[in-house]
């Protein structure tokens, strides 16, 4: 499949309960909270699903993204604009090797895009 879904986040105002609750229902085991990072934690998915995380939005909105890995983030950026979405956050480097950005999709939709030199 081109372009696939590989990483999902789950923001809001208060990432330990999030993080609770997430754990509570579904059994999910999380990396410990990074407060360097908006108290994000990594889901360990056990080889199954798509990877995630679920952490402080930092100010913004509580939200679910879905992100898809694409080659290069910024010309699928152009591409969403060109579409008639908008840039909500430009392309930036979030841990070595891996780049991500996010647009709005023309129904106010936020999806992330994410390349990995991890994979």
């Amino acid at each position: 499949m081109a372009n696939p879904v590989t990483w999902f986040e789950i923001v809001g105002t208060d990432a330990i309960q999030l993080q609770k609750f997430y754990s509570d229902v579904f059994g999910w085991k999380l990396s410990p909270p990074a407060p360097e990072m908006g108290n994000y934690s990594i889901l360990d998915n056990e080889g199954r699903g798509i990877a995630g995380g679920i952490g402080d939005a930092m100010g913004g909105p509580s939200r679910v993204t879905v992100y898809i890995e694409v080659d290069d983030p910024q010309a699928y950026l152009d591409r969403a604009t060109k579409a008639g979405g908008k840039v909500v956050m430009p392309v930036m480097t979030v841990t070595e090797g891996v780049t991500i950005a996010l647009f709005e999709d023309p129904q106010g939709h936020i999806t992330g895009l994410l390349k990995s030199n991890q994979r």
